[in-house]
């Protein structure tokens, strides 16, 4: 028997023209990855192996201080992600972007999962371990693995210290994609899913907040609870991939 909050969801669903998907390290659960502490975390103990926190490790200060330190746990974080591919939630999200006039993508993942499912329309507001830029003459590149890579890298043009394009503790968000978020909050959307997060930074709780204030659809998508639990109108406590599976084959059901 088909879940009532799906019914409804669908429902909604088939009248919006445009869609925001908020996912967080639950979604690629399904893909094998740990629920991260932190970036993408990987640390359930306080410290790390060198003895200080995770946090403290993957911050900027130590970047700056030791960027051998910061390197070393970051390519940890890569090596997990190495050999995992998109589950169906990642998929149901990028069918769905051709699907809706507008479909976007924020996600607190560095993992790139989103990328490799081809969703095209994405605020990775974290970053991507996969991204590598050069600090001193801006060289940017991409790269499938750390494979191969000496650890900390150097930039193939200048042999400058590189580091992967992903917000380290303590830094700002990237600007280019705050703008970008802001600007599309700002458009609005019909409805908003919140998909494997805890939604305990602001920026990742706004987007539900404002659609509720506009009464759009929220949904969201989690086993535990949220710090937007008790706002959105449906809650979906089962995996990621598991409840967009359902939604798109009610999705499917309805249309046929």
């Amino acid at each position: 028997m088909e879940d009532p909050h799906i019914s409804e969801i669908v429902r909604r669903l088939r009248d919006s023209r445009s869609v925001l998907f908020v996912t967080g390290a639950g979604i690629s659960a399904d893909s094998g990855l740990p629920t991260y502490r932190g970036i993408g975390g990987l640390y359930e103990q306080e410290e790390t192996d060198d003895g200080i926190p995770i946090e403290a490790a993957l911050s900027g200060a130590m970047f700056q201080r030791d960027p051998a330190i910061t390197w070393k746990y970051i390519h940890q974080i890569e090596s997990s992600c190495r050999n995992a591919g998109p589950n169906r939630a990642h998929e149901v999200i990028a069918e769905l972007e051709r699907r809706f006039d507008r479909v976007w993508t924020l996600t607190q993942n560095v993992d790139g999962l989103h990328h490799v499912a081809g969703s095209k329309q994405i605020i990775d507001i974290h970053g991507d371990v996969h991204r590598l830029v050069c600090t001193r003459c801006g060289h940017r590149w991409r790269v499938s693995s750390y494979a191969g890579l000496d650890i900390p890298p150097s930039c193939p043009e200048c042999a400058s210290l590189v580091r992967p394009e992903v917000v380290l503790f303590g830094e700002m968000l990237p600007l280019d994609r705050t703008k970008w978020l802001q600007e599309e909050l700002t458009r609005g959307f019909d409805a908003v899913f919140s998909i494997g997060t805890t939604s305990v930074f602001p920026y990742i709780a706004e987007p539900i907040i404002d659609a509720r204030r506009r009464g759009a659809l929220t949904v969201e998508v989690n086993p535990g609870t949220s710090q937007v639990s008790h706002i959105v109108d449906h809650r979906l406590r089962m995996g990621a991939a598991a409840a967009m599976d359902a939604v798109v084959r009610e999705l499917d059901r309805l249309s046929g």
